[in-house]
C-alpha cells in the first residue's frame, strides 16, 4: 500500500478478516473478497498495520505505520462478479463485469436460474444459494447484461453460456443470498442455548476465541450468535481458558454483518480464551434500541410468538426483564416496536413475579387469537447498571464511569478509540445533549477499569450491551466527556417594584420602577445573564453574573413592558462557550391599581 509519503509498503496480515478485505477489493474495483490469508515473514521492515475496528469512510485512514511485519497478507478478489448493498459479502444485488467492457452491469431476475446462482456463490467463496429474488437490495443503477445459461459445475459465471444483452422491467435486478459456509453451536451447557461457543470453519469444528488486545466481546456482539442459533437474547458471556487451537473471530465485525465467515481472523493458530455464552432460551425483545427493549416474543413449541399487551401485567414483565438480565420493567406499550410477523401466543401469563424464567410461570390457554391492531406488547426494561460523569460541578461533564456487575468503575481507553460520536452516545444517555469534547486522560496509578467497545456504543442506546465481558483490568487511562447541555436551567423572578399576582404572572403598577432577577444554581464562577422579552419593544440585555445572580432594573412601567421575559445564562469553561436553556417565562402586565404593598426581595 502507498500513502502520503509516496512509498509502497507491505501490509501486516495478522488479524484481518474478510469484511475488511472486501473493502480493499472494492477500492481496487475488483469485485468481492473471496479469500485471504497471512504468510509468516517475521521481517524487520517498514509496514502498514490496519486497525481492526476500522469504520472510516476512507480505508487509507485505517492504517498506521510500523517497523516490523510478522506476516504478509494475501487477498483474492473476484474479478468479474460481486454482490452489492447486502447484509454481508455473500448477499446483495448481483453485478457482473465482462472481459470486454470492464464495467459493472446488473442481471435480470429472470436471466439467472438456480444453476447460475450456484456458480455465483461458488465463485464468491460462499455457501449454497439461498434466496434468489428481485429488487431486495435496491433498484439497479448499472445497465443490464445478458442471460446466463449455466450447468452448475462452472468455476466462474463468465464460463457459462450466455445470450446477448437485454433489458428487464424496473426493479427486477436479481438479488442473491448465498448461505454461510461456516456454522456455530453451543456445547457443554445445560441447553442448546447455553455452552462453549464452537465454530465450523473450513470444515473443522473448533472453540471460538478472539484477540484480547484488539477486540472486545460484548453482549451486543454475542447476541448475533444467539440470533443465529434461533435462541433468545444474549444474557452473559464468560471467557474460560483453552489450550486447544481456536477460530479467532472479530466481535466488532459481527455487529454489522449477517455471516460468520466475514469475521473469521486470518490467525488460524490462535489459542487463549474461548467463550461460554448464555442466551435466553424462551423469551426475547426484538427491534428495540438495546437488548433490554423491544417487542416481546416468547418461544414455545419450537417457534416464536408475539404477546398481546392486555395479557401482561407488572409481575409478568418483572420476570421477563429478570430472565434477560435487565433491570426493572419500565415502559409497556402496545405497538411500540411494531406488530411483527410472528403469530400471537395463545397463552396468558400468570406470573407471581419471583420466577426466574417466563416458562416457569403458570399460564392459561385460550383458543387461537390475534392482538387488536397496535397492541403487540413492546417492553422497555431499565439498565441494571448505570452511567455517570464525575469530578466536575456539572453532572454533564467529567470522567466517564459505568456501573456493571454491581461495581462503579471508570472506563479505560486502552485502544484510543473514544471520539465525539461515541461521547455523544454517553451524553444522550444522560439527557445532556451531544458531546463537545472527549479527551483521553491518564491517572497517576493503574486502577480497575471497564473496557467498552466504542463501535458498539455508536450502534446501540444500551451502554451495558457494550462492556467487555470479562473481569476488569488495571489501567491508568480514562475518558473525560463534556456535553453540550452543561448548564442547568436558570431561574427568573420579579423584585423591587409595586406589583401583585395576576393570572399566570404579575401586574406591575404603571409608572413604577421594577427589577427582574436572573439566577442559576452555583456551578462555575463568572459568566453572564441575558434578559430577553417579547414585548412591544423587545429587550435583549446582558449583565455579568455576580455570585450567580444578575439584577436588571427597568424604569417607569408602561404598556410597552407587557409580555414574557426569560433569562439565559452564558459561561466560558473547558475551552468552549456554553449557553443554558431559557428560564421559565415570567409574564408581566400593567395596572393603575395594584392591590399589594411595595415588594423588595432578592
Amino acid at each position: 500500500m502507498k500513502r502520503q509519503d509516496g512509498n509502497w509498503k507491505p501490509v501486516e496480515g495478522y488479524n484481518w478478516y474478510r469484511k475488511i478485505g472486501n473493502r480493499v477489493c472494492a477500492e481496487l474495483d475488483c469485485g468481492s473478497a473471496v479469500s485471504l490469508r497471512d504468510r509468516w515473514t517475521g521481517s524487520q521492515i517498514d509496514s502498514w498495520r490496519i486497525s481492526s475496528h476500522c469504520d472510516e469512510s476512507k480505508l487509507s485512514d485505517c492504517f498506521t505505520s510500523d517497523t516490523v511485519i510478522y506476516s504478509s497478507l494475501e487477498l483474492n478478489c473476484s474479478d468479474s462478479v460481486r454482490l452489492v448493498h447486502g447484509s454481508s459479502v455473500c448477499s446483495g444485488r448481483l453485478e457482473v463485469r465482462s472481459n470486454q467492457s470492464r464495467s459493472w452491469s446488473s442481471v435480470c431476475e429472470g436471466h439467472l436460474d438456480l444453476h447460475g446462482a450456484q456458480v455465483v456463490c461458488r465463485e464468491l467463496g460462499c455457501g449454497a444459494p439461498g434466496l434468489l429474488q428481485g429488487a431486495l437490495s435496491g433498484a439497479a443503477e448499472a445497465p443490464v447484461v445478458q442471460t446466463f445459461t449455466c450447468e452448475g459445475h462452472e468455476s466462474a459465471l463468465l464460463d457459462c453460456g450466455s445470450s446477448g444483452a437485454q433489458t428487464c422491467s424496473s426493479g427486477t435486478a436479481v438479488n442473491l443470498t448465498c448461505t454461510d459456509q461456516d456454522d456455530v453451536r453451543l456445547e457443554g451447557g445445560a441447553s442448546r442455548c447455553n455452552g462453549i461457543v464452537q465454530m465450523k470453519h473450513h470444515g473443522e469444528w473448533r472453540d471460538m476465541g478472539y484477540e484480547y488486545y484488539s477486540d472486545l466481546w460484548t453482549l451486543k456482539a454475542a447476541d448475533a450468535i444467539c440470533h443465529r442459533l434461533d435462541c433468545g437474547s444474549a444474557v452473559s458471556v464468560r471467557d474460560p481458558d483453552s489450550s486447544d487451537p481456536l477460530w479467532s473471530i472479530s466481535p466488532i465485525c459481527l455487529l454489522s454483518t449477517s455471516t460468520l465467515m466475514d469475521c473469521v481472523s486470518t490467525d488460524t493458530d490462535s489459542t487463549g480464551s474461548a467463550l461460554f455464552l448464555t442466551c435466553s432460551d424462551s423469551v426475547r425483545l426484538v427491534h428495540g434500541s438495546s437488548l433490554c427493549s423491544g417487542r416481546l416474543e416468547v418461544r414455545s413449541n419450537q417457534s416464536w410468538s408475539s404477546v398481546c399487551e392486555e395479557d401482561l401485567d407488572l409481575n409478568d414483565t418483572q420476570v421477563v426483564c429478570r430472565e434477560l438480565g435487565c433491570g426493572a420493567p419500565g415502559l409497556l406499550q402496545g405497538g411500540l416496536y411494531g406488530e411483527g410477523e410472528a403469530p400471537v401466543w395463545t397463552s396468558e401469563l400468570q406470573c407471581e413475579g419471583n420466577e426466574s424464567a417466563v416458562l416457569d410461570c403458570r399460564r392459561s390457554s385460550s383458543a387461537a387469537k390475534t392482538c387488536s391492531n397496535g397492541t403487540a406488547a413492546g417492553l422497555t426494561c431499565s439498565d441494571p447498571g448505570g452511567v455517570r460523569l464525575v469530578g466536575q460541578p456539572s453532572r454533564c461533564a467529567g470522567t466517564l464511569e459505568i456501573q456493571y456487575q454491581g461495581h462503579w468503575r471508570p472506563v479505560g481507553d486502552y485502544f484510543k478509540r473514544w471520539d465525539l460520536k461515541s461521547g455523544s452516545a454517553v451524553c444522550q444517555h444522560l439527557d445532556c445533549g451531544s458531546a463537545v469534547s472527549v479527551n483521553r486522560t491518564h491517572n497517576s496509578t493503574d486502577r480497575p477499569v471497564w473496557r467498552v467497545s466504542v463501535p458498539c456504543v455508536k450502534l446501540t442506546s444500551g451502554l451495558r450491551d457494550c462492556v467487555g465481558q470479562y473481569d476488569p483490568y488495571d489501567d491508568s487511562s480514562g475518558v473525560d466527556v463534556v456535553c453540550s447541555d452543561l448548564l442547568p436551567q436558570p431561574n427568573i423572578s420579579l423584585s423591587d417594584g409595586v406589583f401583585g399576582v395576576y393570572q399566570q404572572g404579575f401586574r406591575v403598577l404603571v409608572g413604577s420602577d421594577f427589577t427582574i432577577t436572573c439566577s442559576v444554581r452555583p456551578q462555575y464562577p463568572g459568566g453572564s445573564f441575558q434578559l430577553i422579552s417579547d414585548t412591544k419593544k423587545p429587550l435583549n440585555l446582558t449583565m455579568p453574573a455576580v455570585n450567580h445572580f444578575a439584577h436588571f432594573l427597568l424604569s417607569a412601567m408602561g404598556y410597552a413592558h407587557r409580555g414574557n421575559y426569560t433569562c439565559v445564562y452564558h459561561v466560558d469553561v473547558y475551552n468552549h462557550s456554553f449557553s443554558s436553556s431559557q428560564s421559565p417565562a415570567l409574564y408581566l402586565t400593567v395596572g393603575g391599581n395594584v392591590r399589594t404593598n411595595t415588594q423588595n426581595t432578592h
